[in-house]
């Protein structure tokens, strides 16, 4: 007996060993090369948003900052969180992650003007069963904010952020009883905690607060309300309002000391004044 084998590539006659009432067994099936080679193929045209992860550690004068990157993946993270959590003196700067997703098995390189070393030349955005991998770069302090910028396999810029003088100083070293600075800076240094701790119904009143306010238009608050997950909404709403500046993240950190004050107490942010 022979039946019809549908592939994804393809369809086959196989011979069948032995048939159940619901299954057939295929003892010897085909091999198809075409198939095989077809997938290789496409693989490499496969979208994936993937995840930036930022750790700096402060030794003496240098800055040792490693940047993780790989498809997004729950499991990955806090992977990269217990490799991390290991390091003695690591700390993790809030960055801002890629609006745009990537090819899989596309590469990226790390540019950091005043670095003295970057490794490795380049990483491979391809999904690992390990820890992902990382670029390690050596960067002595000089007092001026560290730009960093991450380019695609045509040399466009995927991402780029700035490191400001005063998060370095503090990596390695234990928080202070409230933050200061700028509200950009503010935000930005509690954007892991807020991810991991704010509410959906607290994310689905801020939204409906930073529309009122003007800080978000009609068109980003309905493409932020479509996404299911909490924590994706929760990091694409904080990475949209910093992208906006000082003044919309001060309208953020103020409503959201309206909608849930003891995850302001938690962040150790405070509300402040916005001009009119």
């Amino acid at each position: 007996m022979k039946i019809l084998h549908v592939e994804e590539h393809g369809v086959s006659l196989e011979e069948v060993h032995e048939v159940t009432r619901f299954h057939a067994k295929i003892l010897h099936p085909k091999f198809s090369a075409i198939s095989v080679i077809l997938s290789y193929i496409f693989s490499w045209n496969v979208d994936v948003h993937c995840e930036l992860m930022l750790y700096l550690t402060v030794m003496k004068e240098t800055l040792i900052p490693r940047l993780y990157l790989f498809p997004s993946n729950p499991g990955q993270i806090q992977a990269v969180e217990q490799q991390e959590s290991k390091f003695q003196g690591s700390k993790r700067f809030p960055n801002t992650r890629p609006e745009q997703s990537f090819k899989l098995n596309s590469s990226f390189r790390l540019n950091i003007p005043c670095s003295t070393a970057i490794n490795p030349p380049r990483i491979h955005l391809i999904h690992r069963d390990a820890t992902p991998s990382f670029f390690r770069a050596v960067v002595k302090m000089t007092g001026v904010d560290i730009e960093m910028q991450l380019f695609s396999d045509d040399e466009r810029i995927a991402w780029k952020e700035i490191v400001p003088t005063g998060a370095v100083l503090g990596a390695g070293r234990p928080a202070q009883r409230s933050l200061t600075g700028s509200t950009k800076l503010q935000l930005r240094s509690v954007r892991t905690e807020f991810v991991k701790r704010v509410s959906r119904p607290v994310l689905n009143e801020l939204l409906d607060g930073l529309l009122q306010h003007t800080v978000i238009n009609q068109e980003e608050m309905e493409s932020v309300k479509v996404i299911a997950e909490r924590a994706e909404k929760a990091r694409v709403i904080i990475d949209m309002v910093l992208r906006k500046g000082n003044e919309s993240c001060s309208r953020m950190i103020n409503l959201l000391g309206e909608l849930d004050p003891c995850l302001c107490t938690e962040l150790q942010i405070n509300s402040v004044g916005v001009p009119t």
